[in-house]
């Protein structure tokens, strides 16, 4: 046995015995009547649930699903925004052996048919807004189960009249609790698609063990306690909200406010009347609320990725670096909250990660040097399974050494404090979401308006960025007028891409830059790109 083996052999018995429905289980018996979830919605009333009170609803919607012919091992997508119902569902699946496949909200009906086809997701949890979308997208699927409301937003029109094809999504929890399995780590536990530099999404597979590291590493990260309160408006189908907010949270035996999505003129009333601890935030919700007062608060901390000291001051609060991503369920680099470092740091490697910065040779940087991000743990544990049903892609992505290559660029100072450069791949960060310009490219060119097209991003004062596209026209595209080939080429990536993915302006051009490869030079369709900015 090889060293790197008994290493790993460490981490898997450092997870034995545990699973998401075991954590469950022993919150609900040492903290019953412990709030473990606040719903705030924008419309109706606050909702409170315990730990009791969830792991009873979770078995009962597992037994649901059971019923209605869903086994162990089979995946469901859960399309919702943030409500309770997701919270239900996606602990439902865990307890029943399910995999739950969460799926972003913006996503479109081509979106759907892919993931369905990719997971072979045998039914869907979803709200009234996304019912008839998901039905007509995905046919072979055994059912489709539909809320009474949208986040919070009751839809009595809907919920009156719903009929075959469609389930009452309470109708699943109205039976006994289902027993619960002996735990067992290594059960796969749920799908959350990434975009990659490839034309589609890859789905990236957890397992229960990596829920479980996904929820213990992250609430060591952060120090929490079962006094904290997180404040949750990120949404729950994406790592950052299930990973480093939910699961850290119900690990700990903490309370997280739930809200549907961000809302600035909301934001401190409710973390004041909750006396909300700590939250994890992005650069737009910060930027959302600098503009207003800051009230005496319960805050610790805001976990924003990198070390601000001016929005440490401005708000009163620490600001925790940090860098992670879907393949690594939590932090692979971070700060130490009692050592949080020295402005726009991302950390230092986290506990339970190896980390290496390669020069384009193939050596390792020196301290000071900039170069692309390796990092390796254990999949299964600290890194994710795989890449479900893509083998090539998840050989692409690891080496035979167990080395993760993250595409991202980063360099350290002499001290070792590590900072976040760039994306080497073709990677645009609209908001919260990651876009792959090769995605929108091959959409693009399904068109037949374009020769040749190249999309880049053009920096936006709150998104950061936002996708455009310089193009040749195709012969078809060439008997358009400019404006009728930009507009039509703006509708077909609306109706094939979810709106973040969407295009915000066609630039036609004669011919692309090259590099000394031949490779479009991307970086000097940029420089032609002025900023959006507030006005």
């Amino acid at each position: 046995m090889g060293l790197k083996q008994e290493i790993d052999d460490c981490y898997f018995a450092s997870i034995a015995g545990m699973d998401i429905p075991w954590m469950l289980e022993q919150q609900a018996s040492r903290r019953p009547d412990k709030p473990c979830l606040i719903w705030r919605p924008f419309e109706g009333e606050t909702q409170s649930f315990t730990y009791a009170e969830l792991f009873d609803r979770s078995r009962k919607l597992a037994a649901g699903l059971k019923a209605r012919g869903v086994n162990t091992g089979d995946f469901v997508l859960l399309h919702m925004d943030n409500s309770p119902e997701f919270v239900f569902a996606w602990y439902g699946c865990a307890i029943l052996g399910a995999v739950a496949v969460s799926t972003n909200t913006r996503s479109v009906a081509r979106d759907m048919s892919y993931f369905t086809e990719v997971t072979e997701a045998v039914c869907a949890l979803t709200q009234p807004k996304y019912a008839e979308m998901i039905y007509k997208a995905c046919p072979d699927l055994k059912f489709v189960a539909v809320t009474d409301n949208d986040a919070g937003e009751f839809r009595p029109e809907f919920s009156q009249s719903i009929r075959t094809p469609y389930l009452r999504f309470d109708a699943l929890i109205g039976g006994e609790p289902v027993d619960l399995q002996p735990a067992d780590p290594t059960r796969n536990l749920s799908v959350q698609f990434t975009s990659g530099t490839t034309s589609r999404p890859k789905a990236v597979l957890w397992t229960h063990g990596n829920g479980i590291w996904a929820g213990r590493t992250s609430a060591q990260h952060y120090r929490l306690r079962d006094d904290d309160v997180a404040i949750v408006f990120l949404p729950l189908f994406h790592t950052n909200a299930q990973g480093y907010s939910m699961l850290a949270t119900h690990w700990s035996g903490g309370t997280i406010v739930l809200q549907p999505k961000f809302s600035g003129s909301r934001f401190w009333d409710v973390c004041l009347e909750h006396q909300v601890t700590w939250a994890s935030m992005i650069s737009f919700t910060v930027r959302a609320l600098v503009s207003k007062p800051v009230p005496q608060h319960n805050m610790r901390f805001w976990s924003i990725g990198v070390r601000v000291p001016d929005i440490e001051k401005h708000f009163n609060l620490d600001t925790l670096g940090l860098w992670g991503m879907t393949e690594t369920l939590t932090h692979g680099i971070c700060a130490d909250m009692d050592h949080l470092g020295p402005p726009m740091t991302i950390g230092r490697a986290a506990p339970g990660y190896e980390v290496q910065i390669r020069g384009p040779d193939g050596g390792l940087c020196a301290l000071g040097e900039t170069g692309r991000l390796f990092l390796r743990g254990v999949r299964g544990v600290s890194l994710c399974k795989e890449y479900y049903r893509n083998p090539e892609a998840t050989m692409a992505a690891f080496d035979d050494d167990g080395w993760l290559d993250t595409g991202d660029l980063v360099r350290t100072d002499t001290d070792g404090w590590m900072y976040f450069c760039d994306r080497d791949k073709d990677m645009l960060r609209v908001g919260a979401e990651n876009v792959s310009a090769s995605e929108v490219e091959a959409v693009i060119m399904e068109s037949g308006l374009a020769a040749e097209c190249a999309v880049v991003g053009q920096k936006h004062y709150m998104l950061d960025e936002v996708p455009v596209v310089f193009l040749i026209p195709a012969p078809a595209g060439e008997k358009m007028q400019p404006a009728e080939l930009k507009q039509t080429i703006i509708s077909h990536c609306e109706a094939n891409l979810p709106d973040f993915k969407v295009v915000r302006d066609v630039h036609v051009v004669d011919r692309l830059p090259r590099s000394t490869l031949e490779k479009v030079a991307k970086n000097i369709l940029r420089e032609q790109l002025a900023e959006i900015t507030a006005s």
